[in-house]
């Protein structure tokens, strides 16, 4: 079926296959792509429809359709001021898509008929309201999750100068392809500065979620944004309607006693939280989505993985008798003995590789040079996509993000890059370090940057944002390399000889690994976190379980440059300054094969995750793919 966007048509519903509508003769493809199939949502400001798109092999996407009030229809200077702000809203919201990965994308705007249009990525998923619905109320775990979620999507509307304005259970969806929260219909967003093309009569937001300001005034702010999430999550937690839990004689939510009478702990950490953003004055809520994730972090007691020995000593003299450990677990298979051929060797560097990155799908390899730029190429081909341009000093680290949208970068030119990995477009310019940038690591969320410098302190940087969270002092020299535990609790930093681990929660030193007689290259975590694979100049690997040095690797007659350590945990894969990529067994430390080698030095190396393809580096200014058979 096709859907007639006339919103004076009688009969609106066709049949596959016409052109023009059969009731009313309107055109049925807008602008000669775009089919509505049904409709899923209307309001004050507009339809929105379920559509496909003819141009991508009837992928399906979303269709909002705007009417600007008779008034200003029927005003030329007026119509043509509503068509401004909103091409200028709609630019806004194609930047947003494109910097965040749980903010749908927009295809397309553009007006047609005396009609607004915006083309947008279908979401396939369901709004927390049908799952509150089918589910029932959601625990203080769950809260917890969406909060920690969608907070950081808040800071990086608000950081672009956009408050969104209707955050409610239905403008929330639950990805199904990773169970991600992805917030919806901005269709009524405005910038700070901006103004909105909604006439006064038409309330922006929604009542009971919309803070008092936006009902009266149509003013908004951050804390507008933190306010209707507030709400948001006391609905999910009560399962209750607005009015039940609302005192209008007194102006207060009354979350607290509804939960409490059908006997619902929640901990006072959440509810003080939760109050605090339900405030109805403004100025008495949080101000940001910074200052709400701060105080719903909760400081964790570092891993005993990574406990130093005098901690571990003084506590056990007061501590009770520790449990039985649990069993072992089953060894591995044995390693198979793989194959690996050089089936590319990329040129057009004209100066030596000093990083490598595989996307997190395994289509692309990105490499980056002394001479400033970055590749970016296609894995199976050797293709070259993109040349990026922007650094004014050599490329010393690359890694993608999670998602595999952004490509981030750190140079000898003191800054990191974010990179658009769709467009090759620079997104920002983060500065900082007092010196050159030579290690670059991402959080395993994707939300967090970390960068170690020559000036020998680590930064922690929003990825989305652009913010400097927080700067980790205390290293004696140059970080080379860093590196984050999969579960975010801790960063791995390699200065001098000294691999230094820090609780990111509490922000503090927690212990050093110390070992090896040559600074520490690489650094890599294996998936549960408890081992540490470090590469260092003194040509060995070590590997690290539960803070305890377990095996040493030689074999190398020159430094380390690079590590991998396989997503199985079974191989690591080390690049060297004696030109050579070697095979080691992880659980043993046993040495595999030598796989081949470059014309000179190898100072960075690749893994891909389905552990097929093996990107190196080169001081020969090349980049060599190794393809497993």
């Amino acid at each position: 079926m096709s859907y007639c966007l006339n919103p004076d048509c009688q009969n609106p519903q066709n049949l596959d296959g016409r052109k023009y509508c059969l009731v009313c003769g309107s055109k049925l493809l807008l602008k000669d792509q775009y089919q509505a199939i049904k409709p899923i949502g209307n309001g004050g400001f507009g339809r929105t429809f379920l559509a496909e798109d003819a141009n991508r092999l009837n992928a399906l996407c979303v269709i909002k359709q705007f009417f600007p009030l008779p008034h200003i229809q029927g005003n030329i200077e007026a119509m043509a001021k509503a068509t401004l702000l909103f091409k200028q809203e709609a630019r806004q919201l194609l930047e947003l898509g494109e910097k965040h990965p749980q903010i749908p994308t927009l295809f397309a705007y553009f007006e047609q008929e005396q009609r607004l249009y915006l083309v947008q990525q279908h979401i396939d998923g369901q709004d927390l309201e049908k799952e509150l619905e089918q589910q029932g109320a959601f625990n203080e775990e769950q809260i917890r999750a969406l909060m920690n979620s969608l907070l950081p999507v808040l800071q990086f509307i608000h950081h672009c100068d956009v408050i969104h304005r209707d955050i409610k259970p239905t403008n929330i969806l639950r990805q199904k392809v990773d169970n991600k929260f992805v917030l919806i219909d901005f269709g009524v967003a405005k910038q700070l500065a901006g103004t909105s093309i909604s006439a006064a009569s038409t309330k922006p937001g929604t009542e009971g979620y919309a803070p008092i300001e936006q009902l009266r005034g149509g003013r908004a702010f951050p804390a507008s944004d933190i306010y209707s999430l507030g709400v948001t999550c006391i609905r999910l937690m009560t399962n209750a309607e607005l009015d039940e839990i609302y005192n209008p004689l007194e102006g207060n939510w009354m979350w607290r006693p509804y939960l409490q009478q059908r006997g619902i702990d929640v901990s006072e950490r959440l509810s003080n939280i939760l109050d605090r953003m339900l405030q109805e004055y403004v100025q008495r809520r949080y101000q940001s989505a910074e200052e709400v994730l701060k105080d719903l972090s909760e400081p964790i007691v570092a891993p005993t993985a990574i406990a130093s020995a005098p901690a571990i000593a003084a506590s056990a003299a007061t501590a009770p008798p520790p449990p039985p450990p649990p069993p072992p677990p089953p060894p591995p298979p044995p390693v198979e003995i793989k194959h690996w051929q050089c089936v590319h060797t990329l040129t057009g560097h004209s100066g030596q590789i000093r990083a490598v990155a595989i996307s997190p799908d395994g289509q692309l390899v990105a490499s980056g040079s002394a001479d400033k730029t970055i590749n970016i190429w296609e894995l199976d081909s050797g293709s070259l996509v993109y040349c990026l341009r922007d650094h004014s000093n050599w490329v010393r680290g690359l890694t993608f993000s999670p998602d595999g949208k952004s490509l981030i970068s750190c140079s000898a030119d003191k800054t990191v890059k974010i990179w658009n990995v769709n467009s090759g477009k620079l997104i920002q310019t983060l500065a900082g370090h007092a010196n050159g940038v030579s290690a670059i690591a991402t959080s395993r969320d994707g939300k967090a940057i970390f960068s170690g410098s020559d000036d020998g302190t680590v930064k922690l940087w929003d990825l989305y944002t652009g913010n400097l969270m927080y700067t980790l002092t205390g290293h004696s020299g140059y970080v080379l390399s860093v590196a984050n535990s999969p579960d975010g609790k801790v960063l791995a930093g390699g200065c001098g000889e000294v691999i230094r681990l820090w609780d990111l929660y509490k922000e503090k030193w927690i212990g050093d690994l110390t070992g090896h007689s040559g600074w520490v290259r690489s650094i890599v975590f294996s998936k549960d976190g408890r081992t540490i694979v470090s590469g260092s100049e003194d040509g060995t690997i070590k590997l690290w379980h539960d803070s305890k040095l377990t095996h040493t690797l030689e074999g190398h007659t020159s430094r380390v440059s690079g590590v991998a350590l396989s997503p199985l945990g079974r191989i690591i894969v080390s690049g060297s300054g004696d030109k050579t990529l070697k095979v080691w067994q992880s659980e043993n430390g046993k040495f595999v094969k030598t796989i081949g080698s470059h014309d000179d030095a190898i100072w960075s190396i690749a893994l891909s995750p389905d552990e097929q393809a093996i990107a190196s580096g080169s001081a020969d200014n090349t980049v060599k793919i190794w393809q497993c058979h």
